[in-house]
């Protein structure tokens, strides 16, 4: 270091995919400069402010991989935009997001990819996209070309929301091909729709099609199909794949298989297929759990749990997608057009951490390797986003991993009413975050930096 830096963290605990211990960080201007044993005298650095981090870890700024914002629904826009939900990131801990440019019916996805990335000028964390293709017809090579030079290499598709949404098996395989030319990945919502609309349909025939009924209008086989008729594509044609929301031990173990076969397929899942059951359609407010794929039972949620623990799963997003309990309300006789999604993005650290480090189940550096660093490799965005590396950007979190809260929607900076965590006691939050060098939660309190989130471009992604 030439000059002194502008921050050091002292005094905790340095978490990072692949290894921790008591270290010190030291930060000069947006980048992480150093880092330096934990026993270094504070005194030879000179650093204009002095950050100490005793009894907690410090981890690098979560990525969130599965993030929605804008979308709209039928009649339906969900709750927030880039400076409300960028300022819930920040606060959880989050401190690069990854939105999906999702196309209205008939809209072109350039269109859709240059809309979100206006919007995207209001971020306060840094931000990312995926593209998205549907229904209508293009030019998967052209269209996936013009986005790698907006610094988008990922696609999602959808197998199921006929008319809307879904594409077919074709149209996934040109768009697998095509990715490969740009080192891209194709991201995949995988639900087989004849399955989940004949389950609909026998619903709505015994009177169960509103949100109780949620459970069992998108069956487990309808995903369990899906991800495995994709995995086929993948193989023939020699691509990546990743599997977003999985909900189901058994579509992890069909990824984990194929892995086996030599197919760079991932899997991703939510904290709330980690932590809640479908007891959650049985109780005052069945509508703000609809989501899709939806909560399964207790049984299938411990299941999945065990594939996390033994590394099946490789990130974990929060699928973040706000509306309001009026909004749910509106259409909860009918999942089939009821808005769907939950918020998120700002509790995916803590309910995580409760469940399932602080019963040992994972390693802090596991948490770490799920949260942080394989979304941002996944994303082409590593190692300037997801590491505690110099020259990595100095998006830094302090969490205290002992300190307990009870969850609860008045403490938290999403915009809507509800979080399905509600009452949830939760041991482990975040008390500082710095995004590139800025403090932007200090001490548990949120300090809005204004809209210095920066579009993070897509490099090559390295498969592993």
């Amino acid at each position: 270091m030439t000059s002194a830096p502008d921050v050091v963290i002292a005094g905790g605990t340095v978490v990072t995919d692949s290894w921790s211990g008591p270290a010190t960080v030291v930060v000069s201007g947006e980048r992480i400069a150093a880092i330096v044993d934990a026993d270094t005298d504070l005194s030879t650095f000179g650093a204009a402010r002095i950050i100490d981090a005793a009894g907690k870890i410090v981890m690098p700024g979560a990525v969130d991989p599965h993030f929605h914002l804008l979308i709209p629904l039928g009649a339906f826009m969900t709750c927030d935009n880039f400076e409300t939900a960028s300022l819930a990131a920040l606060a959880g801990g989050t401190t690069t997001v990854i939105d999906f440019a999702i196309p209205a019916v008939g809209q072109d996805p350039i269109e859709a990819l240059d809309d979100k990335i206006a919007a995207g000028a209001e971020s306060r964390c840094d931000y990312a996209f995926h593209g998205c293709l549907s229904s209508a017809p293009v030019d998967a090579a052209e269209t996936i070309s013009q986005m790698a030079k907006r610094g988008v290499r990922t696609i999602k598709l959808f197998t199921t929301y006929r008319g809307e949404l879904m594409v077919g098996i074709d149209t996934i395989e040109s768009v697998m091909r095509a990715l490969t030319q740009v080192s891209g990945l194709t991201y995949i919502h995988a639900e087989e729709n004849e399955a989940i609309e004949a389950a609909q349909a026998q619903a709505e025939a015994e009177g169960r099609i509103g949100a109780r009924g949620m459970a069992a209008s998108r069956p487990e086989a309808a995903e369990e199909s899906a991800v495995a008729q994709v995995l086929g594509a993948a193989e023939r044609t020699g691509a990546p794949v990743y599997f977003v929301h999985q909900s189901i031990p058994s579509a992890v173990d069909l990824v984990d298989a194929a892995r086996l076969r030599g197919i760079r397929a991932y899997s991703e899942t939510c904290p709330h297929y980690l932590v809640l059951d479908e007891t959650c359609y049985e109780g005052q407010f069945p509508e703000r759990f609809v989501c899709c794929p939806p909560i399964r039972s207790a049984k299938t949620v411990a299941a999945l749990g065990d594939r996390l623990a033994v590394g099946r799963v490789h990130t974990i997003g929060s699928d973040h997608c706000c509306y309001s309990t009026s909004q749910k309300e509106e259409c909860s006789h009918d999942v089939r057009i009821m808005p769907n999604g939950l918020p998120g993005v700002e509790t995916r650290l803590s309910v995580v951490w409760n469940r399932y480090v602080r019963s040992g189940q994972i390693s802090p550096e596991d948490f770490v390797r799920m949260m942080c660093s394989n979304p941002a490799r996944l994303n082409g965005l590593y190692p300037r986003k997801g590491a505690i590396a110099p020259g990595s950007d100095a998006d830094l979190v302090i969490f205290d991993p002992d300190l307990t809260r009870i969850v609860t929607i008045g403490d938290l900076h999403m915009d809507t009413d509800y979080t399905p965590y509600e009452g949830m006691s939760v041991t482990g939050w975040t008390r500082t975050v710095l995004m590139r060098g800025t403090v932007v939660v200090e001490d548990g309190v949120l300090i809005d930096p204004g809209p210095i989130g920066r579009q993070q471009n897509a490099g090559p992604i390295t498969f592993w």
